[in-house]
């Protein structure tokens, strides 16, 4: 199949963003919490036979790799925002019709029977607006499958910097996606906190999964310039030690950063 590349089209925003992922060449040896997230989504879908699939922010292919393995479909289109991931995705699913591009604001056809997201509608500039834009995307009777996080993700970098992705909460989830008609709606949460030898390890391993400490979203229509200094990142290790460490089981003093990861399954009424 053909791919469509919009990435000159981009938002400096969103620019920005795929750089970040684009230098994340380790990503899927760093991104365990991801692909655990992706395994659990596999299991949200309903029907392994699917006429029309369509994956938004596919990524390095975590989940496109899933479901290629265990969904069977005549026709897939696949989403990335980053160009440099084309060539891989086209691999994994060579019938596969590969978008490039911003989802928010490309044509990604319509009458999907199944539309999944891995790890991804958090870095729309309107991430609600991925269950609006669905609904019309979608089938009568189609099944959305998509996670996301909660407002308590990486709730220790926003404690100490006041910077952060804008995370809408679980209601808000819920009224979007009732008012945008979907049913037997299921939403749940799970919350993974990783141990860390020190911050700055929690520093490297966040922009090793693509996620920048410098330039983050603190509000759905805010983003704001973080700049890391000697005497702030100083003070941002002293204080994780001082309120986010404790002892391993072997009695090491760690340092943990947590993911909460919020997953959704509905249908298109």
């Amino acid at each position: 199949m053909t791919t469509l590349d919009t990435s000159n089209d981009l938002s400096v925003r969103k620019q920005t963003i795929a750089r970040h992922f684009a230098s994340a060449g380790d990503y899927d040896q760093h991104a365990n919490i991801q692909q655990k997230v992706c395994q659990s989504l596999l299991t949200n879908i309903t029907q392994t036979e699917q006429d029309s699939v369509l994956e938004v922010g596919a990524g390095t292919g975590q989940m496109t790799r899933l479901l290629a393995e265990h969904i069977q479909s005549p026709y897939w289109v696949i989403n990335e925002l980053c160009s440099e991931q084309a060539a891989t995705l086209q691999s994994i699913l060579p019938t596969a019709g590969i978008v490039i591009g911003d989802a928010e604001t490309i044509d990604l056809k319509e009458n999907h029977s199944l539309i999944i997201s891995a790890n991804a509608v958090q870095w729309f500039d309107d991430p609600l607006s991925f269950v609006t834009q669905s609904a019309s995307r979608l089938r009568t009777g189609g099944q959305l499958v998509f996670s996301t996080f909660t407002p308590n993700n990486f709730l220790q970098i926003k404690a100490l910097t006041g910077q952060g992705l804008y995370y809408p909460d679980i209601d808000k989830w819920q009224s979007t996606l009732v008012d945008a008609c979907f049913e037997n709606i299921k939403l749940s949460t799970q919350r993974f906190d990783l141990p860390f030898p020190t911050p700055y390890a929690i520093l490297k391993h966040m922009k090793l999964t693509g996620v920048s400490t410098n330039q983050t979203q603190v509000k759905a229509d805010n983003t704001q310039t973080f700049i890391w200094t000697k005497s702030r990142l100083r003070q941002f290790e002293s204080d994780y030690w001082q309120h986010f460490s404790e002892e391993d089981e072997t009695g090491k003093l760690v340092v943990n950063l947590t993911y909460e990861v919020l997953t959704v399954s509905a249908f298109k009424s």
